[in-house]
């Protein structure tokens, strides 16, 4: 049996639809991805005009879900050539190159990508490929900071804590648990030192006061010299996930 191609179809009241077979798929499905459009995979063997019916049956639910898709598309940074993106050890770097993959290079503090010329950067897998890396380099560069600076701010204040954990995550910049283990947002690296300090005074805080009451603003307060409030204002600048 000889390999399907993948086939771009439009379909009237949603565009341009990529159809394609994967070894992978046991049943015909419908994906919609941010920067990638809208995609049907299909087992080998599949019929294309069965694939495209479904689509046009689905058609009111793939019109919902890509408004709901374009809304975070629009919230989403395009990295380029001239995008500026620092952290506190290094900076990015895009730029074209006569080959056929992404590359990721981290040295001597710059976050480097090369990326197939014959391609636009806007390229939905070259953003993932972008986003990776910073993700990556920001996780690295916290695991050395960031356990470290909790430990100085600890023993500044006379906190104590159990252990401390580096992550991903998607809403918050940091969390305490009732154990008072602390989780810290590789996503910190990003912020102003002064912020990075704030947000681990803050969990810091929570092996004390569990909550966010009066108790807990005085005590924020007097290990930030009053300054809690304005600074919890600051960081609603920022967001904790990179668009």
């Amino acid at each position: 049996m000889s390999k399907q191609l993948p086939v771009v179809v439009h379909v009237e009241s949603i565009g341009e639809v990529l159809f394609r077979s994967d070894q992978r798929c046991k049943r015909l499905s419908i994906r919609l991805k941010p920067l990638e459009g809208v995609q049907v995979l299909f087992p080998p063997g599949y019929s294309i005009q069965s694939a495209i019916e479904f689509v046009h049956q689905k058609k009111e639910w793939v019109i919902q879900t890509r408004r709901k898709m374009e809304e975070r598309e629009s919230g989403f940074t395009i990295f380029d050539e001239h995008t500026p993106f620092r952290s506190r050890s290094f900076c990015l770097k895009i730029e074209k190159s006569e080959r056929s993959d992404v590359r990721l290079f981290l040295y001597n503090g710059v976050l480097k990508v090369l990326y197939p010329a014959h391609l636009p950067v806007t390229n939905g897998p070259i953003q993932e490929a972008i986003r990776y890396g910073i993700e990556e380099a920001l996780r690295r560069e916290a695991k050395r900071f960031l356990p470290f600076r909790l430990q100085v701010l600890a023993r500044q204040f006379q906190f104590c804590y159990r252990a401390v954990f580096i992550k991903n995550l998607k809403s918050r910049w940091g969390s305490c648990s009732n154990v008072n283990n602390i989780n810290l947002n590789l996503h910190l690296m990003r912020l102003p030192d002064h912020l990075i300090d704030y947000v681990l005074i803050h969990e810091l805080c929570h092996t004390i006061e569990k909550n966010h009451g009066a108790a807990f603003w005085k005590l924020v307060d007097r290990c930030t010299s009053g300054k809690a409030r304005e600074l919890d204002g600051e960081m609603k600048q920022y967001r904790t996930r990179i668009y």
